[in-house]
């Protein structure tokens, strides 16, 4: 009997782990981790470096990043900045859900297994530009009127056959994913020096967001 009770115990803990597990990789805990600007330049750090990095390196990195300067010009208050910020707060909590290895005894943070689960994809939109998903809905809409207009018999659109309409929608949609995904690849955590969205703003603008202190949520 009491190793009837035992096994429910054990399946019973570990139903809870499995949730829990899920829940730590749901789309809702990937985008809270992502929400953050530290967070993510974290995350793309640590994509780049590929190791086990240290805090001091990591907090050192990031407030160049935040200041647009090099790292050798990051000043001690700036850098304390950051470390508190994540020492307090951002890594352990990236620790606890598994996306990032927080080792506080040694200073160390490691990527984990999970981290190749967020398919880490900014979408980087310059001032000047709209985002893919309104390019596409658009492009579909100039094809729909098109298509309409020649069905309505208006030339030259209606000399234009099915065929053509067809191979120049093809076209169009391939040539208009092919580059998606280039920039796609290009802006992934990463696979850049500094991370892309650095890039959205003009030099006037250079902070991403003003550095905050820690009781001010960073």
């Amino acid at each position: 009997m009491n190793g009837e009770a035992q096994t429910l115990a054990t399946e019973e803990t570990s139903g809870r782990d499995a949730n829990a597990e899920a829940e730590e990789l749901s789309t809702e805990v990937i985008f809270t981790t992502l929400s953050n600007r530290r967070r993510r330049y974290v995350l793309h750090y640590l994509a780049q470096v590929g190791e086990s990095v240290r805090i001091r390196d990591l907090s050192e990195q990031i407030a160049a990043w935040e200041n647009r300067i090099d790292r050798p010009a990051v000043t001690p208050k700036q850098r304390k900045r950051v470390y508190t910020a994540l020492h307090q707060t951002h890594l352990p909590m990236m620790d606890r859900l598994g996306v990032v290895a927080y080792d506080r005894d040694r200073g160390t943070i490691a990527t984990t297994e999970h981290l190749d689960t967020f398919e880490i994809y900014l979408d980087v939109v310059p001032r000047d530009d709209i985002p893919w998903s309104q390019f596409y809905l658009a492009l579909g809409a100039v094809f729909s009127a098109l298509v309409v207009v020649a069905a309505l018999g208006f030339p030259p659109f209606s000399s234009v056959g099915g065929f053509g309409y067809a191979l120049a929608v093809a076209a169009a949609f391939t040539v208009a994913g092919g580059i998606h995904t280039l920039r796609g690849r290009r802006t992934r955590v990463g696979t850049t020096a500094a991370p892309a969205e650095m890039a959205v703003d003009s030099p006037r603008d250079a902070a991403i967001d003003p550095p905050m202190e820690v009781a001010e949520g960073e």
